[in-house]
């Protein structure tokens, strides 16, 4: 599992598809609402963001698909490894994303779970649906770049 460790923070896992697939335009940290054997799943990098999201009702932000894998000394006090988690958020932070979600037609996506000073952050990210038009432009430019690049160290050498 990568593990970055600046100012405190180590990555539990990221969703590096939603790069691909959105648009990635405000990003928001939250904290995450875990039960003992999630934190111990979570420790030991057992985390799956693919298809999660986050979504708000009732005036609460829930973080949704996200597999923690069951913790393997749990016993009968193990987690489900796939229920609604509740985000922490500031109040105007929620009402922000709610207006922007449901008016603009943006999607709350899960990019990143860490632990920050001991405890579980989530990074999530106001995102627009790319579509596969838009997918392969940024497939060309990417190897435009990367063919520019290379160009370059063979004439500096």
């Amino acid at each position: 599992m990568a593990s970055t460790k600046q100012s405190g923070i180590k990555i539990l896992s990221d969703n590096r598809q939603a790069g691909h697939n959105y648009f990635l335009l405000d990003r928001f940290e939250a904290g995450v609402v875990l039960t003992g054997t999630e934190v111990k799943a979570a420790r030991a990098g057992k985390i799956q963001l693919r298809d999660s999201y986050a979504e708000i009702t009732g005036n609460e932000a829930w973080l949704l698909n996200v597999h923690i894998s069951e913790y393997s000394h749990g016993n009968q006090f193990n987690h489900n490894p796939v229920r609604k988690r509740k985000l922490l958020l500031h109040r105007r932070e929620i009402d922000k994303l709610l207006g922007k979600t449901q008016h603009k037609g943006l999607t709350l996506i899960a990019t990143k779970l860490y632990l920050k000073d001991g405890w579980v952050k989530c990074e999530l990210a106001l995102a627009e649906g790319k579509k596969l038009h838009d997918k392969r432009d940024a497939d060309r430019k990417r190897t435009q770049e990367a063919e520019a690049k290379a160009g370059l160290l063979r004439n500096q050498r």
